[in-house]
């Protein structure tokens, strides 16, 4: 029983990494760079794609997902920015997005006009890590107020992204943590992982995001 589940879950997981492949090269094809931002619930990931338009532009696109609701795609609307609701709970809750929903989605958006295409995982540290959705750039999302400890004990996540977004820093005079710990941690998972530090709240910071964004955006 043991052995045909995990040839199921190796099937699944190969199917999924062909699609994002696809995903992948076709964005790339379009000049549209695409970013998956993953983090735990409350970490500031809505906040960040609503201060991201005012400072960017509303040329970019948002797939929301969740297990339930439209709350973040009815905020991200009244931002100005276009977005797409995908919800698990009907399919059984998942508290992951995969490449194969990501298409069915992208291949009902108009992307005439669209820079940068979000993907707004489910928030989760462990699960939205084990599926690739064929993102250029894979982000996580740390709120200085979930602690130091995050990437040693949700390692996953920060080995495969390329980019952690350590967020609500004005929050920082008030916590027992320092940002210098936090990056040591990170560094311990993934030495090569960019870090932008910022507040979407007073702007600190936000600067280092949008260069970002245009330095990747070919």
């Amino acid at each position: 029983m043991d052995t045909k589940e995990i040839k199921v879950m190796k099937k699944i997981l190969n199917i999924n990494d062909r699609i994002a492949d696809e995903l992948r090269q076709n964005l790339e094809q379009n000049g549209i760079l695409y970013i998956n931002l993953m983090s735990s619930p409350g970490s500031g990931k809505t906040t960040l794609l609503e201060k991201t338009a005012e400072k960017f532009g509303k040329n970019i696109f948002v797939i929301e997902g969740d297990i339930q609701t439209t709350l973040d795609a009815e905020r991200v609307a009244k931002a100005g920015i276009r977005s797409y609701q995908i919800n698990t709970g009907p399919f059984g809750g998942d508290c992951h997005l995969e490449s194969g929903w990501i298409k069915s989605a992208i291949e009902e958006i108009n992307l005439a006009g669209i820079e940068i295409l979000f993907v707004e995982n489910i928030g989760n540290l462990v699960c939205p890590a084990e599926f690739d959705v064929g993102a250029h750039v894979n982000t996580v999302v740390l709120s200085v107020t979930e602690g130091e400890d995050k990437p040693l004990k949700y390692p996953l996540a920060f080995r495969n992204s390329q980019l952690c977004i350590i967020s609500k820093i004005d929050l920082i005079p008030y916590l027992d943590i320092t940002i210098d710990k936090i990056k040591e941690n990170i560094k311990k998972v993934n030495p090569q992982m960019e870090v932008i530090e910022l507040s979407a709240k007073t702007g600190e910071g936000f600067a280092d995001w949008i260069e970002y964004l245009k330095k990747n955006k070919k």
